[in-house]
């Protein structure tokens, strides 16, 4: 017997089924044409002992050249475990530690923030007018520049001076007050490139300025990193300077919050 195939092509199909014990196909077929025509589909499902009968049957006709055999075996391991849709969240944690940051130069000691404006010029001329006479020749300044300043979380970027006089001549003598001072006032400057406190946003200039006649002042900020430059400017006294040693210091705190 001659099946006939449509468009005399024959595609077999195979599939993996996505089932939890899913049936594997075992086909056995047989077909022949002697003493008549016949045909034997799966017998190895039918009861004992039909099941031996006709596969018997089915392979006696193969063996006498009569009868012909198409036979599917597929098998392929159970699933293990549990057949389920999965969804899974991996909750990943870190912590950064709040910095401050500002380079003043190598090593831990102060030197490098020792800041010595050697001879303050007076007008020391027997020529001068005795409203001159002994006045400061012109302001004394000092620039302070680093590349790298900044905190990584909100902050408080402080000036504070150690006398809100400003330079102070702690040995000066007698000297009349109409006349003279033992302290040489100054102004503190600082600025840099950061942001508010009120969210996030785009760097800008930003200035924090303790005037001659303030002591300290403070400026919140959100986090930033920048260079940053502090002025410090002492302007011609408003009166003549006694003779001696000015000193006094400033202190920049950056304080993360």
């Amino acid at each position: 017997m001659k099946k006939i195939l449509s468009g005399a092509v024959a595609a077999i199909a195979l599939a993996a089924v996505a089932t939890p014990a899913a049936a594997q196909t075992t086909q056995v077929h047989y077909a022949g044409t002697a003493p008549i025509p016949y045909t034997i589909t799966n017998p190895q499902n039918a009861p004992f002992p039909l099941n031996v009968i006709g596969i018997a049957a089915g392979e006696l006709g193969v063996d006498d050249g009569v009868g012909t055999r198409y036979t599917v075996q597929a098998d392929a391991p159970n699933t293990t475990g549990t057949v389920e849709n999965i969804s899974l969240q991996f909750n990943l944690t870190g912590t950064v530690p709040k910095d401050c940051s500002f380079y003043s130069g190598n090593g831990y000691t102060s030197n490098v923030r020792n800041i010595s404006f050697g001879e303050i010029g007076i007008r020391a001329g027997n020529n001068e007018n005795v409203n001159q006479a002994f006045d400061m020749v012109g302001p004394a300044v000092a620039d302070i520049d680093t590349l790298t300043a900044g905190c990584n979380f909100n902050n408080t970027v402080k000036l504070v001076k150690s006398d809100v006089r400003g330079l102070v001549n702690a040995a000066p003598g007698g000297y009349d007050i109409d006349e003279f001072q033992a302290n040489i006032p100054y102004e503190v400057v600082a600025t840099w490139t950061g942001v508010g406190t009120g969210g996030p946003a785009v760097g800008t200039g930003q200035t924090l300025d303790v005037s001659t006649t303030e002591l300290s002042d403070q400026l919140a900020q959100g986090a930033w990193r920048s260079g940053m430059h502090i002025k410090i400017t002492a302007p011609v006294a408003a009166k003549g300077l006694v003779a001696g040693t000015y000193s006094g210091h400033t202190t920049l705190t950056l304080t993360a919050s």
